[in-house]
């Protein structure tokens, strides 16, 4: 197994690189070289109650993400083009638009399995141009990806210990991150032992979830987290999501579902072929000619202008 791959770790459960495996992916996800792929757990019942912001929603907020003149490029094709965006400490900041605007490349770029061709990426103050996915994560920066992997075979809690060792060295500390984050999405007790191959679609959701907060971020890079959820999911998951920020987690999301971010995020930016054409709060945003050209369809604007009102 090659040990520089299985450097790229995070809390995240899957890595955007030609020929991963689930078992190279277990390994790298520990952050540690040499770590077996499954290694026995220490069971402990003690859970840690994780740190909270005393931030008021609403506050001045300095940037916590900052992107200035962010390209990248695959071969003569602009994934993003010169992107500029702050995300300001404790929002929930939204990234919307088409398929193929550039939204994932971004998060790419952002958490590291990308390097920008052009400009700078700084966190709290560090830059992150250059660094590798396990550094981005160990600065505090927490991921879910559009397609969730499990290991079906082991339980939810192993799933998410998985993450849990970007912020622990010893296997009982990762197992109590682990639980900790399983109590933070509902998924605690019982359901913490059930085999994750039996999970369903909304559990698999947070399930991912978990296992990114168990790295202790203070910014969630969270992608179509809302995909395949039902009415009633939907409304939870915007529930715990909302928890979680105020818990204080900055958030940003890759959404589709338009009247669910409408309710969610504080802030919106559109990218349409790799460029950033609009900024704003939502009830501004979704008025704009060139978003409802590009993106939302006058169709969707007649739907929702009672709503918008």
């Amino acid at each position: 197994m090659d040990t520089g791959f299985r450097k790229r770790s995070c809390s995240n459960n899957k890595v955007e690189r030609d020929g991963d495996s689930k078992k190279s992916h277990l390994a790298l996800a520990t952050g540690r070289d040499g770590a077996p792929a499954s290694r026995p757990i220490e069971r402990t019942a003690t859970t840690e109650t994780p740190s909270t912001s005393t931030r008021p929603r609403g506050a001045i907020a300095e940037p916590l993400l900052t992107l200035n003149g962010v390209s990248r490029a695959f071969g003569g094709l602009k994934a993003t083009d010169d992107v500029t965006l702050r995300v300001a400490e404790g929002t929930i900041h939204g990234i919307i638009g088409p398929n193929g605007a550039g939204k994932t490349t971004l998060f790419n770029v952002i958490n590291g399995f990308l390097r920008p061709h052009v400009g700078a990426i700084s966190f709290a103050g560090s830059s992150l141009v250059g660094l590798k996915p396990h550094a981005v994560c160990r600065l505090g920066i927490g991921r879910t990806f559009q397609v969730v992997r499990a290991f079906p075979r082991m339980t939810v809690l192993e799933n998410v210990v998985v993450g849990a060792y970007v912020a622990a060295t010893f296997d009982a500390d990762a197992e109590r991150g682990a639980y900790a984050a399983l109590e933070r999405v509902g998924l605690a007790d019982a359901q913490a032992h059930a085999v994750a191959g039996a999970l369903t679609t909304q559990q698999l959701r947070l399930m991912e979830l978990a296992r990114a907060l168990a790295s202790r971020p203070r910014l969630l890079l969270l992608d179509e987290t809302l995909a395949g959820l039902g009415h009633d999911e939907l409304a939870d998951m915007l529930a715990i999501i909302r928890r979680i920020n105020d818990e204080g987690v900055t958030i940003v999301i890759i959404e589709h579902t338009m009247h669910a971010m409408m309710k969610l995020a504080e802030r919106f930016s559109v990218l349409n072929h790799g460029r950033l054409i609009a900024e704003g709060p939502p009830a501004e945003v979704v008025k704009d000619p060139a978003v409802i050209e590009a993106y939302l369809g006058k169709k969707w604007m007649d739907r929702a202008s009672h709503t918008l009102a």
